[in-house]
């Protein structure tokens, strides 16, 4: 059975912890469960419910209506509440429900609905990266199997890349730029949107993908592009950003290396060759006009 404590509930839904507390003690359409310690604990129904309770808080509804209408109700109000426009924090948890029934036909109807109203970059950067976050930190406190995570995560990306093979051919705006995440770094999914972006505001990329070598590229992948574009999270090279950013300038000296993502963060050192995108505002920045 899946545990959950009132701080994963917190995360997941947005509520604060103390709110939560009195919620139950008054209302009592939720309960609590406690281990042997008495420890508080929550299961996947009591984390169902209360995405749909959050749901509805977040669209305005007050607690004490939610509390009055029955388990049925709640769930008719979410369908009609989900069939018309929704805030940011209503989408996450519709797609962290979904998630957590490892339902697939819903997560890629909410998804591809999303997607719909907003457009994929919006859709990236204020429902699905932060829907990833707060599933993704609930994964490291060992409260939610990584199963739940990579299902979603997934289905994210298949729809990056539905989306990048939909947009329109044009004639290249921007310098040709090789992309591609270190030796070590597994994690693509940042990446295709990247590659997506970059395609989108007229960026000609040679897309090589996660895990590469990238000390010892083959010269006809070389010559291809004058950028190379590295998103760098897990800093799992085993070494310093600093000193594996260095080898790469120097390695590759007539190429602009471009580097971004939490684990450049802590980079100091300046290469004549080099530039760091260390915010979001940044990466954007350098998208849509170039270095």
């Amino acid at each position: 059975m899946e545990r959950f404590t009132i701080r994963d509930i917190e995360n997941l839904c947005h509520i604060r912890a103390h709110t939560l507390r009195i919620w139950e003690q008054r209302y009592g359409f939720f309960q609590a469960k406690r281990k042997e310690s008495k420890h508080r604990f929550y299961d996947g129904e009591d984390l169902r419910l209360l995405l749909q309770v959050a749901f509805l808080y977040h669209g305005g509804w007050k607690v004490s209506r939610i509390a009055a209408l029955t388990r049925s109700g709640m769930e008719e109000a979410v369908r009609a509440g989900a069939a018309s426009p929704v805030t940011n924090e209503q989408d996450i948890l519709t797609l962290i429900s979904a998630a957590a029934d490892f339902d697939e036909q819903s997560f890629r109807a909410r998804l591809d609905s999303i997607v719909s109203q907003k457009g994929m970059e919006a859709a990236v950067l204020q429902v699905a990266f932060p829907f990833l976050q707060r599933v993704g930190h609930l994964w490291l406190t060992n409260n939610v199997i990584p199963a739940q995570e990579h299902f979603s995560a997934n289905l994210i990306q298949h729809k990056i890349i539905a989306e990048t093979e939909a947009l329109p051919r044009r004639q290249p705006e921007h310098p040709p730029i090789l992309l591609f995440t270190p030796r070590g770094e597994y994690h693509e999914l940042p990446l295709l949107f990247l590659n997506y972006l970059l395609r989108s505001y007229g960026w000609s990329v040679f897309y090589l993908g996660a895990n590469i070598e990238a000390l010892h590229l083959p010269e006809a992948i070389r010559d291809k592009a004058g950028i190379f574009y590295l998103h760098l999270i897990t800093n799992l090279t085993g070494e310093l950003a600093d000193d594996y950013l260095e080898k790469l300038c120097t390695t590759y000296p007539d190429k602009l290396i471009i580097a971004s993502g939490s684990a450049v963060q802590p980079a100091q050192r300046a290469h004549r060759n080099l530039k760091l995108l260390k915010t979001d505002e940044a990466i954007r920045s350098f998208v849509r006009n170039g270095p």
